[in-house]
């Protein structure tokens, strides 16, 4: 239902659309023009001129071309003027016209001046009304014209003008007329409606469109009775959305004058549009309308003025109507009364809660009568009753009606149009009783002070009223409609829909496809519409069959059935809400919690308070008190008053809370007081007991049905209640039932089993006068008691076996009825109901008795026999068939059957019963049955059979359901029992390799591309499908952990292809075996090739100290001594192949690796230590230590003696080296030799190992010198056996205190082993005069690097503190992750490990190697931390609630998305993999380098998401810790939330507990940029037919949770995938996952991952600046070095020196 026409668009008149083409007042593109052709002479042009004298001529103007010149136009009109003047004879009372005056010229109707030519395309031919202009001759204009205007009306209209017509429904309709006209007004122009009442003059203004002298717009229609074209937009108010606000009232077209001439005598009509600059006013009067009806025409003066001052003040936008009726026929308005009346009928327009969106009080229309607006008035019924209305929800309906199109025409008066539709809402308001008083009844009493009182009370008040477009229709006061009224349901709520449907009143707003009254009081009776509206809710109607109504509510289509129980369960809901019956009683309360009789009391409140004194209706109720229930008063009590005493009241709930039931406990007359009702108090607990009493509603005191009795009264009840009463239940016999005509009754001796049973059971309460002796006064109306009780028959049903449990199978009650003249028969029928009551043996008890008298029972008991012919065999523990299945070779469980009767009664086996078995299937299986053993039980109901086995090597024939049936057969073959189970293969006992060997040994690192396991058990059966194994390996590695249980297929094989990797070295044997039930059945040894590594250099037997070992080249071998050349390291990826040397006697870092390449590894050079003696170190291979070499060096001394005069000699083998005394601090130059070498000799102490050790031993360097001569001189002056000296005072050995030369000349050599310590400047000797010069810029070199390891110092200390940290925080972490898995939810744990191990099950990709690492302790300490950088997998960092969302959610997803990693940002991503210069994925490093350690290859592409890189959910956020999105619930285009929409698909999946406080660098949760990422405003819906009704307001896609897919922009997704990897499910009853002592904890560890990053970065920063000044000490001994190298040359004067000294 769509509207017809933008309520923008509604308007009261039409505009102009032609007039002079030369107007300056207007745009001529306002205005239609007329085609551009030549006038064809077909065309008429009708004017109504009107003269300066008052007068008006009409002409009409057949085709005359495009224009006409001013001056013949003149002159037709002259020659009209005369020929219609002087027959009347009015040429003498009217002035005369100057024709001939220079400023003769035509006004048009907008004001444009006519002077040359009258062109007619300004002009619209034959138009039904004719063209205003206005002659001017020069002289003063007139305002007023002589039947300026033909008000001529359609005769077909007068047949249906509005016979009762009151002052308000009149005024009421020129106020449509205003109400339409402000209503297409633009949004920021003046909608005013102003009323103004007095005594002599009534004012209806308005602010709207306007009126003026044009053909489309002229103010002649609103006069003219059939003129107006507001009935004609009547279909545009046909389908608008409720409360259907467009006012198009015009239904006939007379509203205007008929309303006018019926509230005055005259009338003045002013009217001005903005596109004229003069007034145009109508004028009304009753008696020359009278006067000119009789003849052809009714014709009205008109005129023309300047708007008033008032009247633009009232309308600033220059447009209004201004209707002024003069003479009234009403006096003594009252005013108030009026204004509440008028609001009442244009409330909506008034004031409205529906138009706004921000939910504001919006008025749409300024509506003031006398100068009050009526939004300030705050009486009148609408107002009232809303005020009085609950808060609760209403029970809206919206109604479609159609109608066929034959129905239509004929239903409708002649010259309407018809509407094949109409639209109505139906908004239920609940009226709550409150403080015992109804509310329906405060609002007459508040009408009746306001001085609007109406003469309807509480029963006759109308629950109906109706509204036709908004506006009331004051007659539309009805009852309540059919689905509105109490149905005659049983029990409390049936009583309580009786008592509050009254409670209910209903409005209705129509559009205009409902035809309403003439006088627009009410619906149009007859009218199909409304017929259908008032019969609504009823069923089987033909009147309005023609009629069809679809209903609607929150946009949902209902039935008629289903629309009562949504309005019965409302009106419960209401009432249990807002209802206040009593609030309290006059007497203190008796509190009773969680009464256990609550049916018997009629309440369901736990909280009763009981009374014995309250005040209703105007009167005093007592306990104790004598009151008569007047029949119809309650639910099954229709007929008879019934008398009683008052015990109790009770109220439902606390007080003050609403919805609680009042109710009055009465005991009837005949019950005495013991059986009543009582409060019992145990240990201070007070409970009621209702005994024999009756709960009544309070509302039988308000309807009149409980009125109270004086003593007379009740004792003349009393006595005739003694006459008779009930004593006992008498079933008749047999005879008695004959003497009535029933054949048969219950059989008084055992019967067999099959035994019919009677038709009828016949029944009679007998009274305390009758005596069993008397039984030929059996039937006798005297010893019957004939009241109107009721009677239950129970018949219960116990076996044969004194265990088994008594069964209910019938219960049924009756009241008397007649019998062949006897009254107080009960009559039970048996025979129908139960044909087969007697099959089953056993005992049956037929149990009668009394509603409501206690102790008056009667029982007769009925054995029934089972018969002794065997029908059937069956097993007796059936319940285990479905699953009875046993493994070949392993014995069934052990089976009983027992023997039946046809009627399956339990009978004893023959005492020579014997059985056997047979198995049969239909694919010619064969088995063998053996030990089975047999044996009956002593009762013979039992045979069993036990340790039935099978045996057969044929179960493939059956494989792979192995379903056959077992059959248990008696020896004659009479009887059997068949036995549906599956032989299920026997355990693994032996196992096939396929191929059965491989072609070659191994190698290390080689992956068994094509093994199979054949698997059969001890019969040679194959195995069934997914029977486990276990492999154990020794020397491989499998892709999934150890030991991981193995499945076998459908065929009975094993595929491990692909799945072993080779880890062992070279020369060694692997193996792996397979288990079953812990037994090894299958085992297989392998052999790996073997190599050697071997030294392709000769090794040095003696080497000398303090020298190196340069090139030592290492080569690997096979068993033919060939180099293997596929020993080569790959650094795109490959298998590394790399060298490691290892010494405990060498300074050498072990940490360093040497590349073999071809089979072949060369290392440069290895230092040969100081110390005498030999040193050994061992060559290995890294990733293969079986490879190793051992290599052992002897190493030999050398030694300095002293020569004196600070002279010595170093001894080498027997070679003299030349050293000489420096300074007093005991350094030394080494001088010339007699191998003419030189050497430098100092001591040093290093400074701290990078700042490490600060007591690093002193060391002695050697620098080569040139060559010299003169040493034989030096050595004979006695200076022998002189040793080196340190700084520190120790005596050093030649070895200690030299290193060799080449360590010298390399200037990479490290620092420590490079530092100085100058000579002192007190130096006499020519080496200290050398270098005193440069003793400046040493000091400051050596200033430069003690601030350097100070600083370093400081900086490592910084370093470990930050460590311990960082060790201590992280720590903590883990306890605090410890308690939460002591707290775990073991459905989410277990959901979540069993999503991780199927994503390990699919094989080589990303995430199944993300969940090994995650699922490995042994990771956890690698270089990469997983917890801040890789999140995990998408298909674990959420759960759902149910099995449907996890389904469709994945489905939605896709796989590929299910298995994508998450990660935070795009640096952690480049974490996963690295690329060659090809392109290549560099399968060494990262995600890859793990799946190589777990035997796992990574063979397709996978998806990352980086968080930090997501454009995040910019909107609001729930404040816990899930952080929900607050996106807002879709609406269909009416409004109405969506149906079956259950919510976002973003916010129902649940956050896991770990990632609850996890956030961006930008300070967003995973649910605000990862799943809005993957779901967007993904919707769900229950179904997939709620998810197309809402499929307009559909914006990123839904899902329904049967399986409906909607992926927006046009996409739906059809066919059937089941997805394998899905999100883990939490049930809704699980609640640990989501407790506040896991919230807490989670916090915490936020905080504490917040301080451990804190911290990690401090380290970061710290380890930054340690190696900054590690840099700086490292280039400050560089440059001091690099000072030592240069002075070393300016050693070579040295040796003249020497000789001079010497």
């Amino acid at each position: 239902m769509d509207s017809r026409t933008p309520q923008s668009s509604l308007i009261k008149r039409p505009m102009a659309d032609s007039g002079d083409g030369k107007s300056r007042k207007r745009s001529c593109s306002a205005m239609k023009k007329v085609d551009n052709d030549k006038l064809s002479e077909d065309k008429v042009f009708k004017f109504r001129v009107l003269l300066p004298n008052g007068t008006s001529v009409d002409l009409k103007i057949h085709g005359h071309g495009d224009a006409i010149p001013v001056e013949e136009f003149v002159h037709m009109v002259k020659q009209k003027y005369l020929s219609v003047v002087k027959p009347t004879k009015d040429l003498k009372e009217t002035r005369n016209i100057n024709w001939t005056s220079e400023e003769l010229h035509f006004v048009d109707a907008v004001g444009s001046k006519i002077r040359k030519n009258l062109n007619f395309e300004n002009f619209r031919p034959n138009s039904n009304n004719p063209h205003i202009l206005i002659l001017h001759d020069g002289s003063a204009a007139g305002g007023n014209y002589k039947n300026m205007w033909d008000l001529t009306p359609d005769t077909d209209l007068l047949t249906e003008l509005p016979e009762h017509y009151t002052f308000v429904t009149a005024l009421a309709d020129l106020i449509d007329n205003s109400l339409q006209a402000v209503w297409s007004n633009g949004r920021n122009e003046r909608r005013l409606i102003w009323v103004e009442i007095a005594k002599n003059r009534i004012e209806i203004f308005d602010s709207g469109s306007g009126m003026d002298g044009s053909d489309e717009n002229s103010i002649a229609k609103w006069g003219k009775m059939g003129a107006s074209l507001h009935r004609l937009a009547r279909e545009q108010g046909i389908g608008c959305k409720p409360p259907y606000l467009t006012p198009f009232f015009g239904m006939f077209g007379y509203g205007g004058p008929f309303a006018t001439m019926h509230l005055g005598r005259r009338a003045l009509v002013s009217s001005k549009t903005k596109q004229s600059e003069k007034v145009y006013m109508l004028h009304l009067d009753r008696e020359a309308l009278l006067n000119s009806s009789s003849g052809q025409t009714w014709r009205t003066n008109g005129g023309l003025r300047y708007p008033e001052k008032d009247e633009i003040k009232k309308a600033p936008h220059r447009s209004f109507t201004k209707v002024e009726i003069f003479e009234p026929k009403w006096s003594n308005i009252n005013i108030r009364q009026l204004r509440c009346r008028l609001k009442d009928i244009y409330f909506p327009y008034i004031q409205c809660d529906e138009l706004s969106r921000t939910g504001k009080t919006e008025m749409p229309i300024e509506f003031q009568v006398n100068g009050m607006d009526l939004a300030e008035i705050l009486s009148g019924e609408v107002a009232v009753t809303n005020v009085n209305s609950c808060n609760g929800p209403d029970f809206t309906l919206q109604l479609h009606l159609t109608k066929d199109a034959g129905h239509t025409s004929s239903s409708l008066s002649p010259g309407h149009t018809a509407s094949r539709e109409a639209n109505a809402r139906l908004k239920c308001v609940y009226f709550p009783i409150a403080q015992g008083k109804e509310s329906i009844e405060r609002i007459l009493e508040k009408l009746k002070v306001d001085g609007c009182g109406i003469t309807e009370d509480y029963k006759t008040f109308s629950r109906v009223s109706v509204r036709r477009m908004g506006r009331l229709l004051p007659d539309a006061r009805w009852v309540l409609l059919p689905f509105m009224e109490p149905k005659q349901k049983k029990g409390d709520r049936g009583q309580i829909l009786k008592r509050c449907c009254y409670r209910v009143k209903c409005f209705i707003d129509t559009d205009a496809g409902f035809k309403p009254t003439p006088s627009k009081t009410d619906l149009a009776y007859q009218n199909p519409y409304t017929i259908a509206l008032k019969n609504f809710g009823k069923k089987h109607l033909d009147k309005d069959k023609d009629v069809r109504i679809e209903i609607y509510k929150d946009g949902q289509e209902l039935n008629l059935s289903k629309l009562e129980k949504l309005y019965e369960d409302w009106i419960i809901k209401m009432h249990n809400q807002y209802d206040e019956e009593i609030v309290s009683g006059n007497d203190e309360p008796t509190f009773i919690f969680h009464p256990s009789n609550k049916k018997e009391l009629g309440i369901s409140s736990d909280v009763l308070r009981v009374h014995k004194v309250f005040w209703r209706k105007e009167a005093t109720w007592r306990s104790g008190q004598k009151i008569k229930i007047l029949k119809g008063a309650y639910l099954g009590h229709h007929k008879t008053n019934t008398y009683a005493t008052l015990e109790f009241i009770i109220l439902e709930g606390w007080e003050g809370d609403a919805g609680g039931e009042a109710r009055l406990i009465c005991r009837p007359i005949d019950h005495p007081d013991v059986s009543g009702c009582r409060l019992v108090f145990d240990n201070g607990t007070a409970s009621i007991e209702i005994g024999s009493s009756i709960s009544l509603p309070i509302s039988t005191i308000d309807y009149g049905k409980c009125v109270a009795i004086d003593d007379a009264v009740w004792d003349h009840q009393l006595e005739k209640c003694s006459l008779k009463v009930p004593t006992a239940i008498n079933v008749l016999s047999a005879k008695d039932c004959s003497e009535l005509g029933i054949g048969e009754a219950l059989p008084d001796d055992a019967v067999d089993a099959g035994f019919d049973p009677p038709e009828k059971i016949l029944a009679v309460v007998r009274p305390a006068s009758f005596s069993s002796a008397i039984t030929s006064k059996n039937l006798d109306g005297k010893y019957i008691v004939q009241d109107k009780l009721e009677m239950e028959i129970q018949i219960k049903f116990r076996a044969e076996d004194m265990d088994s449990e008594i069964i209910n199978m019938f219960s049924e009650k009756v009241n008397p009825s007649v019998l062949k003249g006897f009254h107080g028969i009960y009559i039970f029928p048996l025979g129908k109901v139960l044909p087969k009551l007697f099959e089953k043996a056993g005992l049956y008890t037929f149990l009668f008795s009394l509603k409501g008298l206690r102790g008056i029972t009667y029982e007769k008991k009925v054995q029934v026999r089972a018969l002794c012919d065997v029908s059937s065999w069956k097993l007796l523990n059936d319940k285990q068939i479905s699953a009875f299945t046993a493994r070949v070779g392993l014995c069934f469980p052990p089976l009983s059957i027992a023997c039946f009767d046809k009627y399956n009664n339990r009978i004893p086996f023959p005492f020579d019963t014997k059985v056997m078995i047979k198995l049969s299937s239909c694919k010619g299986f064969t088995a063998h049955v053996c030990n089975m053993k047999q044996h009956m039980s002593s009762d013979n109901f039992t045979v069993s059979i036990e340790n039935v086995r099978l045996e057969s090597s044929e179960l493939d024939k059956i494989r792979p359901s192995y379903n056959v049936t077992m059959s248990i057969i008696s020896q004659d073959e009479s009887s059997s029992v068949a036995i549906p189970c599956q032989v299920m293969p026997g355990v693994p006992q032996r196992t096939v390799m396929h191929p059965p060997k491989f072609k070659k040994q191994l190698l290390p690192g080689q992956i068994i591309n094509d093994l199979l396991l054949e698997v059969f058990d001890a019969y040679g059966n194959h195995v069934k499908e997914n029977e486990i194994i276990h492999l154990e390996v020794d020397g491989f590695s499998v892709q999934d952990k150890r030991g991981l249980p193995f499945k076998a297929k459908d065929d009975g094989f094993v595929d491990l292809s692909g799945l072993l990797k080779v880890v062992e070295g070279y020369g060694k044997s692997v193996s792996f075996s397979v288990t079953s039930y812990n037994q090894m059945i299958f085992k297989e040894e392998f052999h790996i090739e073997k190599r050697e590594l071997r030294a392709a250099f000769e090794v040095p037997i003696l080497c000398a100290a303090s020298t190196e070992l340069e090139n030592l080249v290492f080569e690997v071998i096979n068993t033919n001594g060939e180099v293997d050349e596929s020993i080569h390291n790959e650094e795109d990826g490959g298998q590394p192949h790399t060298l490691r040397i290892i010494s405990d006697s060498l300074d050498i870092d072990d940490s360093l690796e040497y590349s073999f390449s071809f089979g072949r590894c060369t290392v440069q050079t290895i230092h040969v230590p100081q110390k005498e003696g030999s040193f050994c170190f061992e060559v290995t291979h890294s990733h293969h230590p079986e490879l190793h070499l051992n290599v052992e060096v002897e190493t030999f001394p050398f030694s300095f003696q002293s020569i004196g005069s600070g002279i010595l000699v170093m001894m080498v083998c027997s070679q003299v080296h030349l050293v000489q005394h420096l300074n007093t601090n005991n350094e030394y130059v080494l001088s010339p030799c007699s191998e003419g070498n030189f050497a430098l000799c100092q001591v040093s102490s290093e400074l701290e190992a990078q700042g490490k050790n600060p007591h690093h031993s002193p060391r002695i360097r050697i620098l080569s010198l040139p060559d010299s001569s003169g040493l034989s001189d030096h050595l004979n002056k006695g200076h022998e056996n002189v040793l080196c000296q340190s700084s520190e005072g120790k005596v050093l050995h030649s070895q200690e205190s030299s290193e060799l030369e080449t360590q010298v000349n390399n200037p990479h050599q490290s620092a420590e082993r490079r530092t100085f310590l100058l000579p002192d400047s007190s130096s006499h000797s020519v080496v200290g005069r050398l270098i005193k010069c440069e003793m400046k810029d040493i000091e400051e070199l050596e200033e430069k690097l003690c601030q350097y390891g100070l600083c370093i110092k400081d900086h490592e200390t910084n370093v470990g503190s930050l460590n311990l940290r960082w060790s201590n925080i992280k720590q903590e972490i883990s306890n605090l992750q410890a308690s939460l898995d002591l707290d775990h939810d073991f459905d989410c744990i277990s959901g979540k490990e069993l999503v991780i191990e199927q994503i390990v099950c699919k094989g080589d990709s990303a995430a199944a190697v993300i969940c090994r690492i995650f699922q490995s302790l042994s990771y956890k300490d690698k270089e990469i931390d997983f917890a801040e950088k890789i999140l995990g997998v998408v298909a674990f960092l959420g759960i759902v609630r149910t099995n449907f969302l996890s389904r469709i959610f994945a489905q939605y997803l896709g796989e590929h998305q299910m298995l994508a990693i998450v990660c935070k940002s795009h640096a952690d991503a480049s974490y996963l993999e690295k690329h060659g210069p090809d392109g290549r994925v560099n399968n060494a490093y990262g995600l890859h380098e793990f799946a190589s350690e777990l035997g796992m290859f990574i063979n397709k592409r996978y998806d990352v998401l980086c968080l930090d890189n997501i454009r995040p959910y910019m909107g609001d956020c729930s404040c816990d810790p899930q952080r929900y999105l607050l996106l807002p619930n879709p609406t269909l285009p009416n409004g109405i939330p969506s149906p079956g929409f259950l919510g976002y698909a973003v916010n129902m999946i649940e956050l896991d507990v770990n990632f609850w406080h996890w956030r961006t660098s930008s300070g967003h949760g995973l649910r605000e940029t990862l799943f809005y990422r993957l779901f967007g405003e993904l919707q769900v819906y229950e179904n997939r037919q709620y998810m197309n009704i809402a499929s307009s307001c559909i914006k990123d896609g839904a899902v329904s949770l049967d399986g409906g897919i909607m992926r927006g922009n046009g996409v739906i997704s059809l066919g059937y995938w089941e997805a394998d990897i899905q999100f883990p499910v939490v049930p809704l009853e699980s609640h640990t996952y989501f407790s506040p002592k896991r919230v807490e904890v989670t916090k915490e560890i936020a905080v504490k991952k917040q301080e451990l990053k804190e911290t990690g970065d401090q380290l970061r920063s710290e380890e930054k600046a340690l190696a900054k000044v590690l840099k700086k000490f490292r280039k400050t001994k560089e440059i001091f070095e690099s000072w030592l190298d240069e002075k070393e040359k300016s050693f070579g004067g040295l040796p003249s020196k020497l000789e001079t000294d010497s």
